[in-house]
């Protein structure tokens, strides 16, 4: 797969543990260009699955329990596992608010 020269996955925060998608019909098997906006870095992940655009991808394996941490906030916790390159979704993290 030839390898794309612009973003399709947005980072925050250096301690964050997951990004967020920013492309339109991202398939499984992608070499995501990466950005961490924090200091405008980048680095490639593989996406595992189809993502939609908006949804998270988990940056490290992550299993249940573990915090999410978007924005260099905790934004919730793992109901489930995501491997790198994974979706992070309703059906694996859930907020911690209720």
């Amino acid at each position: 797969m030839t390898a794309n020269t612009y973003p399709q996955l947005l980072v925050h925060d250096k301690v964050d543990n997951v990004g967020v998608v920013v492309v339109e019909g991202l398939t499984a098997g992608t070499d995501m260009l990466c950005v961490c906006t924090e200091d405008n870095s980048d680095f490639r992940l593989t996406a595992k699955s189809d993502i939609p655009i908006g949804h998270k991808v988990a940056l490290k394996d992550m299993t249940e329990g573990d915090t999410v941490i978007k924005y260099g906030e905790d934004i919730g916790r793992m109901v489930g596992a995501a491997e790198t390159g994974g979706h992070v979704h309703t059906h694996n993290m859930k907020t911690k608010r209720w």
